[in-house]
């Protein structure tokens, strides 16, 4: 597998980068001042969300040269499921607006009290996770992760609970395991590489295209353990044959 971390980025990737960087906060401002007023009902958050993200994958592809590929859409099914992805970027956070219809991320509480953005996550229906707050943190979480499902929402949620390095895929926390049970929906494991090209905290974005892949779902009425294995073997072999850069042909 090509890694792009092997290659010493040039000046003109910095450049780049720097032009993304200056560019994604100019865009920030227009849209969460632009788009305010989407916010008086709720039937059209979804598109403020959508042509915010729609925006800073554009500028990535635009400025930083990060394309990218999505593979195995036709795995997700019509009814609601739950979407377990790996997580080594901002990437992925945007681009998952972008293809899928009003979904629903799970994410750390602390990003909803950042302003503007987390008052387009709030009237999104975004769940959020008190990481603090122990089990009743989580049958909270669990009662309005049934209730997006319920009204026929697809529910991402990033099972290892943190950014990991590309290429590795850290041991995943007990919330996917309760949702799963709970909800009693398939699960759609997603791996991707975008932390070859989009590091954690970097300002240096490297250009090359990020593959995110959709893999079959794994249905419901497993067990905790059978269901947490499947998961993680589906994830770790998908994510080992990404190609890590390699532009698509044609």
């Amino acid at each position: 597998m090509t890694n792009p971390l092997d290659a010493r980025p040039g000046p003109v990737t910095w450049i780049r980068s720097a032009l993304y960087a200056l560019a994604f906060s100019l865009w920030a401002v227009i849209a969460c001042l632009g788009l305010l007023p989407f916010l008086i009902r709720r039937a059209w958050t979804p598109t403020a969300v959508r042509i915010w993200n729609t925006g800073n994958v554009v500028l990535a592809r635009i400025f930083a040269g990060v394309g990218c590929r999505v593979e195995g859409l036709e795995h997700l099914p019509a009814e609601p499921c739950i979407i377990a992805s790996q997580h080594q970027s901002s990437y992925e956070t945007f681009r998952v607006f972008v293809d899928l219809r009003d979904p629903v991320l799970v994410l750390k509480q602390e990003l909803i009290r950042i302003p503007f953005i987390g008052w387009y996550m709030l009237r999104g229906g975004m769940v959020s996770i008190d990481r603090a707050g122990g089990a009743a943190a989580m049958r909270k979480t669990m009662r309005a992760t049934k209730a997006a499902l319920a009204s026929g929402r697809h529910v991402v949620i990033f099972p290892e609970g943190t950014r990991a390095p590309p290429g590795v895929v850290l041991p995943f926390r007990p919330g996917i395991a309760a949702l799963y049970l709970h909800c009693n929906v398939p699960v759609i494991p997603v791996a991707l590489d975008s932390g070859w090209f989009w590091g954690k905290f970097r300002l240096l974005k490297r250009p090359g295209h990020i593959t995110v892949r959709f893999l079959p779902p794994l249905p419901p009425g497993l067990g905790k353990d059978e269901m947490l294995e499947r998961l993680h073997a589906a994830i770790s072999e998908a994510s080992r044959s990404l190609p890590a850069g390699v532009p698509p042909a044609g």
